[in-house]
């Protein structure tokens, strides 16, 4: 009997722990559900895009996915480009009274016997017009390849045609200028630089030739395109980005490499350091970066590290739990300290010799906790501090160096216009287009630094190309760049 109450009780026991069990079975089991609906729920908002929430598609990314989940239209088996079979366009002929300049061309000898011949009007000349945009609006010139017959045998001989004298093209360069700086410049779609033409200044030009006239600007602008790298290879300080663009749905690597007076961009098939070294030039003066290991090609002690990626960085430390979260606080600290100096100093505050003495004691703490954060063997911190610590001395460049700002804000501001192209137009869809958009955008960048009328300067640089002469130079008296 005894013994039976000893198993009644252990077996009460039992049944108490199973209880126990139990309960914490059903905690664990709620824990469970309540993390897995979060993590649907993040994942439900990083599948998030235009097609799938209220955010507006300029909000995608590169290569997002359409509405119908496809990353890409599907094939249709058509050629790009116009079918076979639809209805053709053409120009139609500005009225003689729309004319602002009318040239007559007149054959000076008889192709049958080479009598000289009298300047005869002929009522069936055969006409070329030029549309071109001047600062007084649309101006038009047209020319007129006589027909004369002669008075000796009776032989009827035309002017013939001289591309010297009548152009190939029926768009002059103020107009084809405008062209260039509406897509290129505005990032208009080809299609609504189209309709601002027509509609502001009744100069109808159809999609296909807006492509050709970018076709044409293409090589005019190389040169300018050279002289602005040439300017940003001889800087003092230069400052270097990159993001994605697009060809035909393929994502290639675009870069900016610009100084504080010049701005060129490249387009390269990938981001790796090999491809893009050749950008980069004589490797002189001091690269403002972030610490993306491709960059490893430029000494360390020339180059500063972008405070603004790191002060992000910390901000994230900070927001996590335990040591980490209070190792990324103080961070953050020194960190804004580090901005008040230099605030204080380009605002004039602050000498050089100010902002050196104030900042001494600011990169001693900044390192210090740095150095304690990967001691402190944290994941996802200590290894990044770590990385920090050897760009040691590309940290404090701008403290030394005149003109080094500690951001790399300036190619970001200057790939921001890129960014809203990709987003508009998705990117180029040729290998011409991808030469127009890099071109095209140095050229504006630059010629905005430089104070220089972009319009004019464009207009000029299409005639010097068209003409075979010299072309303008975007600085004046060849100066070199800041």
């Amino acid at each position: 009997m005894e013994r039976l109450s000893e198993l009644e009780e252990e077996n009460a026991a039992l049944r108490e722990a199973l209880k126990e069990g139990a309960a914490r079975n059903t905690e664990q089991e709620a824990e469970l559900a309540e993390f897995a609906a979060q993590l649907e729920l993040l994942r439900e908002r990083l599948g998030q895009d235009s097609s799938n929430s209220h955010k507006p598609p300029s909000s995608d990314g590169p290569g997002a996915a359409g509405r119908n989940g496809r990353s890409k239209k599907s094939k249709s088996g058509r050629n790009r480009g116009g079918q076979k079979g639809r209805r053709g366009a053409r120009r139609e002929m500005f009225e003689p009274g729309e004319v602002n300049k009318l040239v007559h061309l007149f054959p000076e000898t008889c192709c049958g016997c080479g009598h000289e011949l009298p300047e005869t009007p002929d009522i069936d000349a055969r006409r070329h017009q030029m549309v071109d945009w001047v600062s007084g609006g649309r101006h038009i010139t047209e020319w007129r390849r006589h027909e004369v017959r002669c008075d000796r045998c009776g032989a009827l001989t035309r002017a013939e045609y001289d591309p010297d004298v009548i152009p190939s093209s029926p768009f002059g360069p103020g107009l084809s200028a405008a062209v260039v700086l509406l897509t290129g410049g505005y990032r208009m779609s080809r299609r609504n630089a189209a309709k601002l033409l027509s509609e502001f200044f009744r100069i109808e030009v159809s999609l296909g030739a807006v492509s050709n006239i970018e076709a044409r600007a293409t090589p005019a602008l190389k040169p300018a395109t050279d002289e602005a790298e040439r300017q940003v290879d001889d800087a003092a300080v230069k400052y270097a980005d990159a993001t994605a663009w697009l060809l035909a749905g393929l994502t290639l690597s675009l870069w900016t490499f610009a100084s504080k007076a010049a701005t060129v961009f490249r387009i390269f098939e990938d981001g790796k350091r090999k491809t893009i070294r050749p950008l980069f030039g004589k490797l002189l003066g001091v690269l403002v970066t972030d610490r993306a290991s491709v960059f490893g090609f430029w000494a360390m002690a020339m180059r500063q590290v972008c405070w603004a990626h790191l002060a992000r960085r910390f901000v994230a430390f900070s927001q996590r739990a335990g040591p980490a979260g209070t190792l990324g606080r103080e961070l953050v600290a020194g960190t804004k300290l580090l901005f008040e100096y230099w605030h204080a100093f380009v605002d004039g505050t602050l000498s050089r010799e100010g902002l050196q003495t104030w900042m001494d004691p600011v990169q001693r703490h900044m390192e210090e906790s740095l150095q304690r954060a990967v001691d402190a063997d944290i994941p996802r911190l200590s290894g990044s501090c770590a990385d920090i610590l050897a760009h040691r001395e590309a940290l404090w460049t701008f403290v030394t160096h005149e003109g080094v700002d500690p951001t790399n804000n300036h190619a970001e501001r200057e790939l921001r216009a890129f960014v809203l192209w990709r987003k508009n137009s998705y990117g180029c869809q040729s290998e011409r287009g991808l030469r127009f958009a890099e071109r095209v955008m140095t050229v504006v960048h630059t010629a905005r630094k430089q104070g220089v009328n972009v319009l004019d300067f464009l207009t000029r640089t299409l005639t010097a190309h068209h003409d075979k002469t010299t072309p303008p130079a975007l600085f004046a008296d060849g100066a070199a760049a800041a």
